[in-house]
């Protein structure tokens, strides 16, 4: 005799001793069901409230979602993002690196750099940067407190889009440095010292041993980087370079449509975070293979999980 899954429990008879039943009852959760109501309650006073509330005037905000100029921002934001994530990991590696390195010198430079680049503001270091030519009108390549071979006029040289990436890579290379090196310290070092002794290259350890494992603690924090990172991004509006935030004050400078074209930007700011974010889970994933014995499931694995529930419900 078979039963369907989605009937209802009911209570069960288990023999408890001789001549003894004992009856289990399943757990009722009646503040459960309550508090479900009560959030799709306030979900769905909150859909009611963006959807009849004309003030936020979705027509104007349809209008510009994909308009030219505000795509050329979305491109922009991009470029400025993947550069900074690009330059700012690889120097906090490499800063990482020096971290841990046993040489005095290293340790203290990374250190210094650290402390320096997450002690001042960002605005103020691309402030900074796009105004070096007051500070070094050239900057030139030779001998080191020797002569100078070839030599470039500052404001050729570092423009505002070099100037963003330069203030977005080096800020963030300062909080990558430290995301990495957690990473490599969260690998048990009888690992590496066993590789040792087994006489693997310090590379080779490197590349097969420490940054896989590492990449487990390193992904999360990580992703948490790169999102703020999308968002910083808009502080170089202050240089006036047309990104999206930039762009969108442009407009609603213009028309005097302010919300609307808020809103515009928070939707292309969701949907670009939201990418990341489902990037992010698959790299975790990839990196839990060898540490979980199942693997948690991928977002289409999941809904199709909830239709064959509801399909089963439903018959």
């Amino acid at each position: 005799m078979t039963t369907s899954d989605t009937t209802a429990p009911s209570p069960v008879s288990v023999p408890s001793g001789p001549g003894e039943e004992l009856t289990v009852v399943p757990a009722r959760r009646p503040w459960r069901w309550v508090a479900s109501v009560v959030v799709a309650v306030l979900v769905a006073m909150a859909v009611n409230a963006l959807v009849t509330n004309p003030a936020w005037d979705w027509p104007t905000v349809g209008e510009y979602l994909f308009a030219p100029s505000i795509l050329r921002s979305v491109a922009l934001t991009l470029q400025l993002t993947a550069l900074g994530i690009v330059v700012g990991f690889v120097l906090g590696t490499l800063l990482a690196l020096m971290r841990l390195s046993d040489n005095p010198l290293l340790r203290a430079v990374s250190w210094a750099y650290i402390w320096i680049f997450r002690s001042v503001p960002l605005i103020l270091q691309l402030l900074f940067w796009y105004n070096l030519a007051l500070l070094y009108r050239s900057i030139g390549i030779g001998v080191p407190f020797g002569p100078t071979f070839v030599e470039f006029e500052t404001m050729d040289l570092i423009g505002p889009v070099t100037a963003a990436v330069l203030g977005l890579a080096l800020h963030q290379a300062a909080y990558a440095a430290e995301v990495v090196r957690a990473g490599f310290l969260s690998v048990d070092q009888g690992q590496l010292e066993a590789a040792a002794a087994l006489g693997i290259p310090k590379l080779r350890q490197l590349r097969r041993i420490l940054i896989p494992q590492a990449m487990r603690t390193i992904v999360p924090t990580a992703g948490n980087e790169l999102i703020g990172l999308v968002k910083g991004t808009s502080v170089v509006y202050i240089m006036a370079l047309s990104e999206l935030f930039y762009q969108v004050q442009v407009i609603y400078t213009r028309n005097g449509r302010v919300i609307p074209l808020l809103l515009v930007a928070a939707i292309w700011y969701l949907a670009l975070t939201t990418v990341m974010s489902i990037a992010q889970f698959y790299v975790e994933r990839f990196y839990a293979r060898g540490a979980l014995r199942t693997l948690p499931p991928t977002p289409v694995q999941r809904l199709r999980r909830s239709l064959r529930a509801l399909t089963g419900w439903a018959s």
